[in-house]
């Protein structure tokens, strides 16, 4: 019984919250020299604000004792805040132009309502040209990292593709590209672009459930509708009928059925 717990492998601690930030701190500090400064600003001006107000409101000994508390805890918010951006930031300059530098922002937007798999949807292996998918409850979304001009075409073919998955619905299919490029997203801000881009329908439209928003019809699929989509898209991906094969042009994909592309 000894031996046996012995050879059981120990669970890893967890780190505080103050590890944690005193980690994320070192790791922003190595790129950005002003993080010390900015952060002890964010932190230590609520308790200035605080007491130039006790000084110019001559509070009492108890509203002293609970505006310092609630000004070190604004403090700590604040600091803990400008950390966060100032690290996002050095994070997102480390990876930008990497090949697979998009999938680290998707892998995390899955607690927004949106589903984006690992794998990569088409892969160029000659210039690493890259489009993922991803879906929410309203529409499609193309993310393609690589030239812009290439990435479109590749985004072109696998839309008529989605068209037949899709086909006697109007879901919508939207497209990114990521890069330095001037009709390109940068990486930082990827995850704003995918969650403000919307499909607004008319009030007829029968094929989806259509949310108000500012006097307008929002296309809205269901849980339903959003399951049936995804199953679809996966057996298309597991077949790879819609990946680019190693040595594969991707510039002459081959044909298809039609009953293929509905994953059938």
């Amino acid at each position: 019984m000894a031996k046996e717990k012995q050879d059981k492998p120990r669970k890893p601690k967890k780190k505080g919250m103050f590890k944690q930030l005193i980690e994320i701190f070192k790791f922003t500090y190595r790129d950005d020299k002003a993080l010390p400064w900015l952060t002890g600003v964010a932190g230590i001006a609520p308790i200035v604000v605080f007491i130039i107000l006790g000084i110019c409101l001559h509070w009492s000994w108890l509203g002293w004792i609970c505006s310092m508390i609630l000004a070190v805890m604004i403090g700590l918010l604040l600091f803990t805040i400008v950390l966060t951006r100032r690290a996002d930031a050095v994070g997102y300059r480390q990876i930008e132009g990497k090949p697979g530098a998009a999938v680290s922002v998707l892998g995390n937007m899955k607690n927004a309502g949106f589903s984006f798999p690992q794998d990569p949807l088409w892969v160029d292996p000659r210039t690493q040209d890259v489009i993922w998918y991803g879906t929410s409850y309203n529409g499609i979304y193309l993310i393609g990292e690589g030239d812009y001009g290439r990435v479109h075409k590749a985004m072109d073919r696998i839309e008529k593709r989605l068209k037949g998955v899709t086909a006697g619905s109007d879901i919508p299919i939207f497209r990114i590209s990521v890069g330095q490029g001037p009709k390109q997203v940068r990486i930082q801000d990827l995850r704003k672009k995918i969650v403000g881009m919307k499909a607004y329908v008319p009030t007829e439209h029968k094929n989806a459930i259509a949310k108000k928003v500012h006097g307008k019809r929002r296309f809205m699929m269901n849980k339903y509708q959003l399951g049936i989509l995804n199953e679809r898209l996966r057996t298309l991906q597991k077949k790879n009928m819609m990946g680019a094969p190693k040595g594969m042009d991707p510039n002459h994909p081959p044909k298809m059925s039609r009953r293929a592309m509905r994953g059938r």
